[in-house]
């Protein structure tokens, strides 16, 4: 597992802790992981892309790790537009050039919805599972059967005994939900134990179940982040040239056609259908690598 020296920087409401792979000032890349996981998701892929010349950064989220609030009185949201937020003030506080930014779940939807909003600032997107942004609107209308039940951990996370459950029992079900998103992925004790720790943050419980009640309109947003979600829930696509990486096997959720893809995302360059899981880029880091190398050489070529 690559080990590199933390750093923090001041980015908006967060200190936010991250790792740097490569040459600072090098073509920018910017990988996101999701919940429940952290930056040991990405350990072979920036090692692979910095070796190609990248300067790679390696973020924690909000309520991960080392990552703290800068202010006590912040609200500790998870909301979606949040993530974007923290995402648009890491490369302004980096002072990142248009960077290539890559993501799953929480990561996914982070770097989606910063392409989305400010393609200014984004050079090019590679995001597992594709236009993965929340319609609020829709949250409270039934789904198939099939499909709620694998959304139980959101539901436990609406009522009070599961944010207690998610206090005191928070690797035993990180560690599940592994299991049961990705099962194929042989992960072994000594690389979930990597990760546990990231969920020791103070912020951990609070972030994750408003991000899950938020999403179904549950609770309310932070007023700071209101004009992004009213531009978000016109569901606009997106304008920046992208890779999609579709899981066969996640036990989450069904992979999207590439039709579905190619309606959300008017530049998009390839749809990769790879037979993992939920964490691609830990199940599948060449493949990730090299979708995102990919992308670079896009991107300099356009």
């Amino acid at each position: 597992m690559s080990r590199h020296p933390l750093q923090y920087i001041r980015a908006g409401v967060l200190d936010i802790a991250f790792e740097r792979h490569g040459t600072p000032g090098a073509p920018p890349v910017v990988l996101l992981h999701g919940f429940p996981y952290d930056v040991r998701s990405y350990d072979v892929v920036a090692t692979r892309l910095a070796g190609q010349g990248a300067d790679v950064v390696v973020p924690y989220l909000r309520g991960f790790g080392p990552t703290r609030f800068a202010g006590a009185t912040t609200m500790r949201s998870g909301q979606q537009a949040a993530l974007a937020a923290d995402l648009l003030a890491l490369l302004g506080a980096l002072r990142l050039a248009p960077a290539v930014v890559a993501g799953y779940d929480w990561g996914g939807r982070a770097a989606t919805l910063t392409a989305m909003l400010h393609p200014d600032r984004v050079a090019g997107l590679v995001s597992v599972d594709g236009y993965n942004v929340q319609d609020i609107a829709e949250g409270a209308t039934p789904i198939a059967p099939d499909d709620e039940r694998r959304l139980w951990y959101q539901y436990y996370l609406h009522g009070e005994r599961g944010r207690t459950g998610l206090e005191r029992n928070r690797a035993a079900l990180a560690r599940l939900l592994w299991s049961e998103w990705s099962p194929g992925w042989a992960f072994t004790d000594a690389g979930f134990a990597a990760t546990a720790p990231s969920f020791d943050n103070p912020d951990f419980v609070a972030v994750v179940v408003h991000s899950y009640r938020h999403r179904f309109g549950l609770v309310p947003g932070d007023p700071l982040y209101q004009a992004d979600e009213d531009r978000i829930a016109a569901c606009p696509r997106v304008e920046v040239p992208t890779i999609t990486i579709s899981p066969l096997r996640d036990g989450l959720r069904n992979p999207k056609t590439p039709e579905t893809h190619a309606e959300r995302f008017p530049r998009l360059v390839d749809d990769l259908r790879l037979p993992v899981g939920h964490n691609p880029p830990q199940e599948a880091p060449e493949e990730f690598a090299a979708a995102v190398a990919r992308l670079r050489l896009t991107v300099r070529r356009r």
